[in-house]
């Protein structure tokens, strides 16, 4: 199934009905702020494990990142952080960033396996926090896989579902997204390191 909804003003019936889907163990594809991505509950393991099946990828070795939808609720989900740290991430979302933080014991075992942080991102986008908002709790975040030739299908949602309709529960097609991905923080050590380039700039946020 795909539904089509607005990032301005998204469909509150339709939001409903992607939130039955995840509550029930559903698998979905979702626009952020960045690109397209894999989204099921948090503590739905087996829908977990099917997007590791979908993107071929041992799950032992890989930590998901999850979407909050405010930096309450990211708070509950990671340890506290320094004040200096916790600006940083207040002036950066809702944007393209990802921040690893060390985890707390309310993220599922099942999510980070041995590790003991977690990747949290509060996207640009009001479709994924209208999601979690109405499930009242996060979703699991991932995104689409692609090569370097294949830009124009990890950005056009009608092609993502042609590819993936038979694999996942529900697509939402949110328009056209941008190609590049979200920046990888990590503030799980005494210094602030870039994991990833990605779409957001640390810098620009304190120009």
């Amino acid at each position: 199934m795909i539904i089509k909804l607005y990032e301005e003003n998204p469909n509150e019936r339709q939001i409903r009905q992607v939130v039955e889907c995840l509550n029930d163990g559903g698998v979905i594809i979702y626009p952020t702020d960045t690109l397209y991505g894999f989204g099921c509950s948090i503590y739905k393991q087996k829908a977990i494990e099917r997007i590791a099946k979908i993107k071929n990828i041992d799950i032992k070795h890989n930590t998901f990142s999850i979407v909050c939808h405010n930096l309450s609720q990211m708070s509950d989900y990671a340890k506290p952080i320094s004040n200096e740290y916790f600006r940083i991430i207040k002036r950066a979302l809702p944007g393209p960033f990802t921040f690893i933080l060390n985890a707390n014991s309310k993220v599922p075992k099942h999510l980070n396996r041995k590790k003991k942080n977690v990747g949290i991102r509060i996207p640009d986008n009001n479709i994924p926090r209208m999601l979690v908002e109405m499930s009242n709790n996060p979703i699991l975040s991932t995104s689409i896989q692609y090569n370097d030739d294949e830009l124009e299908y990890c950005t056009n949602p009608e092609l993502i579902y042609e590819k993936y309709k038979d694999r996942i529960d529900i697509m939402i097609d949110g328009g056209i997204c941008e190609s590049n991905p979200s920046t990888v923080v990590d503030m799980t050590n005494n210094e602030i390191e870039i994991i990833r380039q990605g779409k957001g700039n640390l810098e620009d946020i304190f120009s």
